[in-house]
């Protein structure tokens, strides 16, 4: 999309640091310069106020990536674009059986009543829970990882779902401020809620997670 758009050498194109390191890959190899802009806390989308801060004559496109089954602001990031003349593309995520969907929402239903000591998604509009992404409070990633292998230990099949922000990466180290995706790096933690799931394994996670939030900071 960003070469049919004639997008390249000395364009500049504002993408997310928490995610995959494909949108920076692919901006590079049509010769432009990945630009990192900051998420929205709630979403884990590109924040729209982040993105226009990042932005600069050489701005020829943003690339916006729904994030876990969350919707990215679409609004107002194509305000955003239609405002200062740049292309705004979306890259979205694959999408569930409705069977499928409204099981992974009854069972992220389940986990937002019982779950305590850590902090649960938000679920807003539209929101498919391809992952439930909960924040693990402490003083930062040790906390969240040591979180991670209690669960395991207890047969909890967690991952972290964004290891290392691209721009923590050495092919693309940037001297930029990014607080919230530091954060989200640092403290989430993707919990199942696949279709398969029964109340039993749904109960062993709710089990495993309270059982070791009492020895965490408050969520909130």
């Amino acid at each position: 999309m960003l070469r049919a758009a004639g997008i390249g050498l000395g364009d500049e194109v504002v993408v997310p640091a928490f995610g995959n390191v494909e949108l920076a890959e692919t901006a590079t190899l049509v010769g432009a310069m990945p630009v990192f802009a900051d998420i929205d806390p709630t979403t884990y989308c590109l924040d729209a106020s982040a993105v226009e801060a990042a932005m600069t004559p050489r701005t020829a496109a943003v690339v916006v990536v729904h994030r876990f089954g969350r919707p990215a602001d679409l609004t107002s990031l194509h305000a955003l674009g239609q405002r200062h003349g740049v292309l705004v593309l979306e890259q979205g995520e694959s999408e569930a059986p409705y069977d499928e969907v409204a099981q992974r929402r009854e069972r992220a239903s389940y986990l937002d009543a019982k779950l305590r000591g850590v902090r649960t998604p938000d679920g807003g509009d539209g929101h498919t829970y391809q992952n439930y992404v909960v924040r693990v409070p402490g003083n930062g990633r040790p906390d969240r990882d040591a979180f991670a292998r209690a669960l395991r230990a207890k047969g909890v099949d967690c991952r972290v779902p964004v290891k290392t922000p691209v721009h923590r990466l050495p092919e693309f180290r940037r001297c930029v401020s990014l607080p919230e995706t530091e954060r989200a790096a640092d403290e989430t933690l993707a919990l199942p809620v696949d279709a398969t799931l029964t109340k039993r394994d749904m109960q062993r996670i709710v089990s495993a997670c309270n059982a070791l939030g009492g020895l965490l900071q408050p969520a909130f």
